[in-house]
């Protein structure tokens, strides 16, 4: 078999081809462009077999020419694409003059497969070539490079999506802690300022304010929100406390909605290592649900089972309008809206059950979901691994003291409310306190007071925190001062761009009072 077949005469019906300017083009010229050029050419017959290989064929294929020549083409297409590439070429050998461009993988002689393009045109009908000519090229580069964009794509899109899942997820957990909030700020405008509903109201507001304050913590950790992942804070801790304390931060609602809440618990502790803010998400997500879909007259315990194999199971259960069987295995998906009854007003399942299945699994739980059936009430359990009690140094933990005397204190702080407040909160532990409401307001007043310990906020009016502290750390009269920065900027670089400018320490808004007056107490 020769290794090339001879090519065909051009009958001249293309004079870009020719040497001359009118003339037909002549045997030579065909043989340069087609030997010389880039891409493989090749002539096939109507049934695909290949009747001449250019040199270039061999370069992209492997293969010499004699080993293609007399060969069908078909045998050099992956099978997954062979009906495709069969079907057009056998369309295209009915149309004379034809042209067809397709991508399909070619075997080259190593065995692997390579992405070529192929442009057919069919000049069958032509005297002087009677071939299909086809123009291919190796495009497995730029197809990898195509494949690699749209998967970056396709990671873009599932990380566009995650975060709109997490922003959703956040919305549907800050409502919860809310909730509370606002009933026991109705209860004190309804009842009165007195000692028991005083100490109810604030350890309702204390729960939740914590709560509040570690979903903004998520939210402002921008990879956290990329990612959909939540850290938790885990400590040793009393499961039936986690109960009782939840229970009794949505009782009012309960009473509101005309149900009947039971809480059953062991008489002794039942000891866990858990994060309690996530923990109080996961029951309040539940009694929240159970309350939605139980009517006025109903009933919701919430019930800790004594520990059993090494786990402790809790379960919240309701009597409201039950489930279909056939959608519990879906309740626990991310956005599951599916319908509990034909009553579409109640609104689906949304994102409180998936989360409760995500926090329940990080602790190293598992959750189930059981119902009846319509009207037949839904109960859902979850079981956590359980701890050894605490020791007697827990027990023994020393009480946060306060300052035994009082120090002179500069606030700087914008925020009004957050400085009155502030203010407040230190001079009723003793302590002597001024507050200025910009930085070089601030200062000055630290240049007359001449303070122990200066709270700076970063972002104020007229010269940010950073200035400040140079600005007191340069000044004889203020130099010694301990210089604190309170800010809602909480990131590595913002803490060491804080230190490097004079402060001590670095506290990110909303301080915890307990532990601002341990630190006080050690400036004495």
């Amino acid at each position: 078999m020769a290794e090339r077949a001879s090519l065909p005469s051009s009958n001249g019906s293309d004079p870009n081809l020719s040497s001359q300017s009118n003339g037909p083009p002549s045997e030579p010229l065909w043989h340069d462009l087609i030997t010389q050029s880039w891409d493989g050419i090749a002539l096939l017959d109507a049934d695909g077999k290949i009747l001449y290989a250019s040199p270039a064929s061999t370069r992209i294929l492997g293969h010499a020419a004699n080993e293609l020549v007399g060969n069908s083409a078909k045998d050099l297409v992956h099978p997954s694409d062979l009906e495709r590439v069969t079907g057009q070429f056998r369309d295209l050998v009915q149309q004379p003059r034809g042209g067809l461009m397709m991508a399909f993988r070619g075997r080259h002689r190593d065995g692997r497969w390579r992405w070529v393009e192929a442009a057919f045109t069919n000049l069958l009908a032509e005297p002087s070539v009677q071939a299909v000519v086809a123009d291919f090229r190796d495009i497995t580069g730029r197809h990898d490079s195509e494949e690699e964009l749209r998967r970056r794509a396709d990671e873009l899109e599932e990380a566009h999506r995650h975060k709109d899942e997490f922003l959703a997820m956040l919305g549907h957990e800050l409502r919860n802690p809310l909730a509370p909030i606002r009933n026991a700020l109705h209860v004190l405008h309804r009842l009165g300022p007195d000692p028991a509903t005083l100490a109810w109201a604030h350890d309702v507001t204390q729960r939740q304010v914590r709560h509040l304050t570690r979903l903004v913590d998520d939210l402002l950790d921008v990879s956290r929100i990329s990612r959909g992942k939540i850290r938790l804070r885990c400590e040793r801790l009393d499961v039936r406390e986690i109960l009782r304390g939840t229970a009794e931060d949505h009782r009012s609602v309960c009473e509101e909605a005309g149900l009947r809440l039971d809480v059953l618990v062991p008489e002794t502790p039942v000891w866990i290592m858990g994060d309690p803010t996530r923990l109080a998400q996961v029951v309040g997500n539940l009694l929240g649900n159970a309350v939605k879909f139980t009517d006025p007259g109903g009933r919701v315990t919430v019930r800790v089972m004594a520990p059993e194999g090494g786990q402790v199971q809790v379960s919240i259960r309701d009597t409201g309008i039950g489930i279909d069987p056939s959608k519990l295995a879906r309740i626990f998906d991310s956005f599951s809206q599916e319908e509990r009854s034909l009553d579409r007003n109640r609104g689906g399942l949304g994102l409180g059950l998936a989360l409760v299945k995500g926090l329940v699994e990080l602790h190293g739980g598992r959750v189930t979901a059981s119902s009846q059936g319509p009207g037949q009430g839904t109960e859902v359990t979850f079981w956590l691994p359980v701890e050894r009690g605490p020791t007697a140094a827990d027990e023994q933990a020393a009480p946060v003291q306060a300052a035994s005397q009082g120090l002179r204190i500069v606030i700087i702080e914008d925020y009004r409310d957050v400085a009155e407040t502030l203010q407040r909160f230190l001079q009723f532990s003793g302590h002597q306190v001024t507050v200025a409401h910009s930085g070089p307001a601030g200062v000055a007043a630290a240049r007359e007071m001449q303070p122990d310990v200066v709270l700076c906020d970063l972002g104020l009016p007229g010269m940010d925190g950073l200035a400040v502290a140079r600005a007191l750390r340069e000044d004889p009269l203020t130099s010694r001062a301990r210089l604190i920065v309170m800010s809602g900027y909480g990131s590595e670089s913002d803490q060491q761009r804080c230190l490097e400018a004079g402060y001590e320490l670095h506290l990110t808004k909303p301080v915890d009072p307990d532990q601002l007056e341990r630190i006080l107490a050690s400036s004495e």
